[in-house]
């Protein structure tokens, strides 16, 4: 085998993209056709369908290679495919992960020491056997020269001829292939590397065809009522891939929070997020579009809640133990503390979320005029690694999964682990209503506290989040919310437990802390103040 591989050989550039796309479509596609063969079950009466969606992948692949490359950038291009299709396959056969231009945006923005938990053995087999092996034998192809005429027709000839084929399979299974693109479309996410090809080229689109430029202001009439009696100190605690189905408060087996069920709070029931991943949802929820309006480079060319805040005269502070804001807090005070430069309570090289709160004293000490709003933005539940997100103290529920390769855990092992982190979650959060408590004589405090989206368990053969929003889980949108208000704060409680029953989404979140802050703004709209009307 060593021998062969250290051997140059002849063979036509058509050749190698289909032999490419054969290998693609064979070994790279194990979640695509765990899902088909979900669907339509192994039997001599499905096997010929499932035959041609075989053909009709590798067809498409070899007509996305052969536009993709050319003479000069055949081997570059596919080596770099096979490489990616690795990745990607890694990604879909162990998480169930779809590789969307939502993904692909999270992906960019996620940091060395985020990826890092998700690195394995089994990812640099995938690599190795999927990608490096494979692309040396591409380098080591001797391509023979002809000239751009003749390399023209010849790509021509192939691409021609897979079309030929997928048309003739779709002509052939016409009534499959009606109710396989109808019924059943999430399936064609799996297809590697066809869907993430299609999706990068979507987010390129996206990134650079639009005509935004500079910052557009926002609320620009902002300014705090004169009728406020209290300065407002208001802490927003952006949590982290928490599910509302593994909260206590809602009815969860386990008591995964012991000390919050002791405050008196607002628990929030059926709330829903703006996206399944954080590169979506926190941009999303700081911003006045709402999920349906919601794009992400308009968002990064838009003032957000905290820009119009700050034009009303709040202090703005922004304390991160995740990967960053997302370009939220771009125009206010930020403060990283994934370290232990900054964060003076880390332990295995786990900053953890409560050491935010270490000096937060100080800062409100340092700020005698105008209200002032924090946001504290969680590592929280962030996955796959559960078992690294809580102190040891807080491991109530054991065994835990001990491996970022959740496949090979047990649900009970993930679940363990997972709900260890909402019980240090549980603990953090009422370190926070501490805070508070010690400056309600100064101030009308309140709290609010909502995760960015949530997560899958292996329900399904799910795991993690960033599933596309309209086939998610239930259990990747609907997500914990919970308030906490001072003694000064003028508000409702009780008519706002009442409603805390109702369906709330991220696309409160703006005006609701409008509302809070007691801040007048034609931007402000009453019907998306969670509490209008209860002050």
């Amino acid at each position: 085998m060593f021998s062969f591989l250290a051997k140059s050989f002849k063979v036509r550039q058509w050749m190698l993209i289909v032999a490419v796309a054969l290998f693609l479509t064979l070994v790279a596609n194990g979640a695509f056709f765990k899902h088909i063969t979900e669907v339509y079950p192994l039997s001599w009466s499905s096997l010929p369908f499932i035959a041609s969606l075989a053909l009709v992948l590798i067809s498409v692949t070899t007509i996305l290679l052969s536009l993709l490359s050319f003479r000069r950038t055949l081997k570059p291009v596919l080596i770099l495919i096979l490489i990616l299709s690795s990745f990607v396959a890694y990604f879909m056969d162990t998480y169930n992960a779809v590789i969307d231009t939502h993904m692909i945006q999270n992906t960019l923005e996620t940091n060395f020491n985020e990826s890092a938990d998700l690195y394995s053995f089994t990812l640099v087999l995938y690599i190795l056997l999927m990608g490096v092996i494979p692309s040396y034998i591409v380098y080591r192809a001797n391509i023979p020269t002809v000239n751009f005429k003749s390399a023209l027709f010849e790509k021509g000839k192939v691409i021609g001829i897979a079309l030929g084929v997928i048309a003739i399979l779709l002509f052939s299974f016409s009534k499959s292939y009606t109710s396989f693109f109808r019924e059943h479309k999430p399936l064609r996410y799996y297809a590697n590397p066809a869907y993430y090809l299609y999706s990068v080229g979507h987010y390129i689109q996206q990134s650079f065809s639009h005509s935004y430029t500079g910052i557009e202001p926002y609320g620009q009439d902002a300014v705090a009522s004169t009728s406020e009696k209290n300065r407002q100190l208001i802490i927003v605690v952006v949590g982290e891939a928490a599910r509302w189905d593994h909260f206590s408060l809602n009815g969860y087996g386990r008591e995964t929070n012991p000390l919050l069920k002791k405050e008196d709070i607002v628990n929030f029931t059926q709330f829903t997020s703006c996206g399944t991943e954080t590169a979506i949802s926190v941009p999303c929820m700081f911003s006045s579009f709402g999920r349906e309006n919601y794009e992400g480079e308009k968002a990064k060319h838009t003032e957000n809640i905290l820009d119009v805040l700050k034009r009303s005269g709040a202090n703005i502070l922004w304390r991160d133990n995740n990967s960053d804001s997302k370009g939220v807090a771009l125009r206010v005070t930020y403060e990283d503390y994934k370290t232990a430069d900054k964060n003076t309570i880390c332990d295995n090289d786990q900053c953890r979320d409560e050491g935010m709160l270490v000096g937060l004293q100080e800062y409100i000490n340092a700020h005698p005029k105008g209200d002032i709003v924090i946001v504290l933005h969680q590592m929280g539940n962030h996955g796959p690694a559960y078992y690294k997100r809580y102190p040891k103290a807080f491991e109530k529920f054991t065994p835990v999964c001990k491996s970022n390769q959740l496949e090979q855990c047990t649900q009970a092992e993930i679940a363990n682990a997972y709900d260890n982190v909402l019980l240090y979650t549980d603990y953090f959060l009422t370190k926070v209503i501490d805070v508070l408590q010690e400056n309600d004589s100064s101030f009308a405090t309140a709290m609010f506290y909502v995760s960015d989206h949530g997560e899958s368990l292996g329900e399904k053969g799910l795991y993690l989040h960033g599933f596309p929003y309209a086939i998610a889980p239930e259990a990747q949108k609907h997500v914990p919310a919970v308030m906490w208000f001072g003694k000064k704060f003028q508000v409702n409680k009780e008519k706002l437990k009442q409603n805390a029953s109702q369906a709330y989404t991220h696309d409160f979140l703006f005006h609701t802390l409008l509302g809070m802050s007691e801040v007048n703004t034609t931007v402000y709209q009453p019907d998306l103040d969670i509490l209008h009307g209860l002050h």
